[in-house]
């Protein structure tokens, strides 16, 4: 508690960063994150929701501000940023392949996998899993375990204001090649997102797999299979297609992220 009252007093008044109290404050909140002792968000809300602690995010905000530029070298790479990276990896039970980076204030779970790709500030990544090959994890991003970032993923990161919900991608989760999620998106349990799908907080989720189609806004339903699509919207010049994603079926308990994917794909006579 005496953490939280003191990032919201320096938050309301910049003076207090001067202070040394301040400042081991906001170094803890850093160091906590990075051991995985405390979330930018995390569930347990009423009805299943997230719970974004802001205090957290407006810590980490100040810590950018409360922090000099330094020289990082690392073999043959030179960095020269306020936040220093990440260590330990053996001793985390990670593994990293060069030239993965991922900032000082992340978490990474044991169990996990960084191929080259990058994870910044604040971002969280759970047991078990897969970073995959130039996949970017944003500030504030939430990965849940078993999860898999195939490569070129972009998932995008929320900082500011700091009341906005990060994106948040749940256990079990398959987001296929090149697939971008940003602005506070959220992708539930074993959900599956094929190739080039394209998630934002607002952005249309059409499920067609019934009579009558539902539409869900920047959420992917729990098991939920996904390709990229397009609606038509009127504008003064006309009637133009603008892009949306399809819920065409739900992952199977019985098979693998992949195989439900392609089951789906099948059945609607789709490619991606």
């Amino acid at each position: 508690m005496q953490s939280i009252q003191v990032i919201e007093e320096c938050w309301s008044d910049r003076s207090l960063l001067t202070s040394s109290l301040t400042l081991e404050t906001i170094q803890k909140v850093i160091a906590d994150l990075d051991s995985g002792q405390l979330r930018v968000a995390e569930p347990g809300g009423e009805g299943g929701k997230w719970i974004v602690n802001e205090w957290v995010k407006k810590a980490i905000l100040l810590y950018f501000i409360s922090q000099t530029m330094q020289t990082e070298e690392v073999g043959i790479f030179e960095f020269h940023d306020k936040i220093p990276l990440k260590k330990d990896y053996k001793s985390r039970g990670v593994r990293v392949v060069p030239p993965a980076v991922a900032r000082y204030g992340s978490y990474i779970a044991p169990g996990a996998i960084l191929m080259p790709s990058y994870v910044n500030v604040g971002a969280y990544v759970d047991e078990r899993t897969m970073v995959d090959t130039w996949a970017t994890v944003g500030s504030c991003a939430q990965i849940g375990k078993d999860v898999h970032l195939s490569g070129g993923v972009g998932i995008g990161g929320v900082l500011e204001p700091p009341q906005a919900s990060p994106v948040i991608v749940e256990d079990g989760a398959f987001i296929g090649s090149r697939c971008i999620v940003v602005e506070g998106a959220h992708i539930g349990k074993r959900a599956v997102l094929g190739a080039g799908v394209t998630i934002t907080g607002s952005s249309k989720i059409i499920d067609v797999t019934g009579s009558s189609p539902i539409e869900h806004r920047g959420y992917v339903p729990d098991n939920s299979v996904v390709i990229p699509g397009s609606i038509a919207k009127e504008f003064a010049a006309g009637v133009y297609h603008v892009p949306c994603a399809l819920i065409i079926g739900q992952r199977k308990e019985s098979t693998d992220l992949k195989t439900s994917l392609n089951d789906a794909l099948r059945s609607n006579n789709v490619t991606v």
